[in-house]
């Protein structure tokens, strides 16, 4: 697989049925490799390793719904209260991020309300803060550390 803009993680993985699998420490199981699935542990890692995000406070590849359509969100980073702090949108490295790829993410936001947004290619990283009143995004330079926000 393609090496990512994060520092080397240690991965479990092991070939079943002719595939790559790749142990996800969220869902506590092996899934298929795929490009956009290295991405997404990318990022599992780097926000629990890394930035200190508790693994309890994490959900990967739930359903929603938008706009009476049902969508599957990457990643989510819950507060203790059960409100989004950040929400993730993964990409394969050989996707570019656009501004149809924000759009996407946008989306979803309208219906989950997150406060903060990521969006990676494993290669390329964007974050931003989220004003949900004004529907305004700020770009962040860096992800914030985890603290404990008790609302």
């Amino acid at each position: 697989m393609q090496q990512l803009e994060f520092r080397q993680y240690h991965f479990q993985t092991k070939n079943t049925e002719n595939k790559w699998r790749i142990f996800d420490i969220i869902r506590k199981k092996y899934v298929v490799l795929t490009p956009e699935e290295w991405v997404r542990q990318h990022v599992i890692h780097f926000l629990v390793y890394d930035k200190g995000y508790p693994k309890t406070l994490m959900a990967v590849e739930r359903l929603i719904k938008v706009n009476d359509l049902e969508k599957r969100f990457d990643i989510a980073v819950f507060n203790t209260d059960g409100s989004i702090h950040i929400l993730v949108e993964c990409k394969s490295y050989k996707v570019k991020i656009t501004q149809g790829v924000f759009d996407q993410i946008a989306r979803y936001n309208l219906t989950l309300k997150s406060s903060i947004l990521m969006l990676t290619n494993g290669l390329t990283h964007y974050y931003c803060s989220v004003n949900n009143d004004k529907q305004q995004y700020d770009f962040l330079d860096q992800l914030p550390i985890y603290t404990k926000v008790v609302k």
